[in-house]
């Protein structure tokens, strides 16, 4: 499966989404008839997978949810943490991200 990023013409839901939600990045990518919505933020990253004409396809999931993974460093988040929510249409994965310690410089 090849993923194109066609984030350009969705600029309404990309806008719509920094501006209502805690997104720091959005892109929007399509594989024939499947969209998928990228959304990190900085506790989180969402896949959202869509297919109006089919029902998605486990192996699908699985290739979409490795591609976008293997961008992420392990030091992020923990693979086990992830969840997934499919319906026969719409497929929603949660990556939820360790929480960074903040490093302060104290100054005498």
């Amino acid at each position: 499966m090849r993923l194109i990023n066609v984030t350009n013409s969705y600029s309404g839901l990309v806008r719509q989404q920094l501006e209502n939600t805690d997104a720091e990045l959005v892109k929007v990518y399509t594989s024939g008839n499947i969209t998928v919505i990228y959304t990190a933020a900085p506790l989180h990253n969402e896949i959202v997978i869509v297919n109006k004409k089919r029902p998605i396809t486990e192996s699908e999931i699985l290739e979409i949810r490795n591609y976008f993974t293997k961008k992420l460093s392990l030091d992020e988040y923990d693979p086990l943490d992830i969840k997934t929510s499919v319906t026969p249409m719409l497929v929603e994965i949660s990556i939820p991200k360790h929480a960074k310690e903040k490093n302060y410089q104290t100054f005498r």
